[in-house]
């Protein structure tokens, strides 16, 4: 890792969030995959295709001012038969059919620019406001998202793991 400031730390954290998504979900297959939980849980399909589409729009079109892969190089091709809605996505995570080997590679790509667009930042840069009332978050800064969905990264591969534990098998890879 190069010298100590925020934003390698971020670029750090967020890789190691990326490797542990990824390899909670090395041996989910689709019927794993689309397997609904009970009560209000979701399943493994939905929370991984979130993950990958909410740091897409949130960091490409929120936070850097671009347009998103999903909307852009990735349009129809992220592998989930329709993107999640902003705000409740609770019906959706319940229909959702993804086809996990598009998705993973939509992931992949998204990883891969958000690599791309932290290393084009300096730490001054993570106190650049950014407008996120379109998500009813009002205006914070790029250091808030990048926060906020790091945490939405580690959150979402736990509840995989668990949803795995559910169906018998290993949640996380270590």
């Amino acid at each position: 890792m190069d010298s100590q400031t925020a934003v390698s730390l971020l670029r750090a954290q967020y890789g190691m969030a990326h490797s542990w998504v990824e390899g909670t979900m090395q041996d989910v297959t689709a019927e794993i995959a689309h397997k609904h939980p009970p009560g209000r849980l979701h399943p493994i399909a939905a929370e991984y295709i979130h993950i990958a589409v909410g740091e897409d729009y949130y960091l490409q079109a929120l936070a850097r001012g671009a347009t998103p892969l999903v909307a852009s190089s990735f349009a129809g091709k992220t592998g989930a038969s329709e993107v999640p809605p902003l705000g409740d996505w609770g019906d959706w995570g319940r229909t959702v059919q993804v086809d996990l080997d598009a998705a993973r590679a939509y992931a992949q790509a998204v990883y891969a620019a958000t690599d791309d667009y932290l290393a084009s930042l300096n730490d001054a840069d993570l106190e650049r406001e950014v407008d996120l009332s379109a998500v009813g978050l009002g205006t914070q800064t790029v250091g808030f998202v990048l926060n906020l969905l790091l945490l939405n990264t580690a959150a979402h591969a736990g509840e995989i793991s668990a949803l795995k534990g559910i169906q018998g098998l290993r949640g996380y890879p270590f």
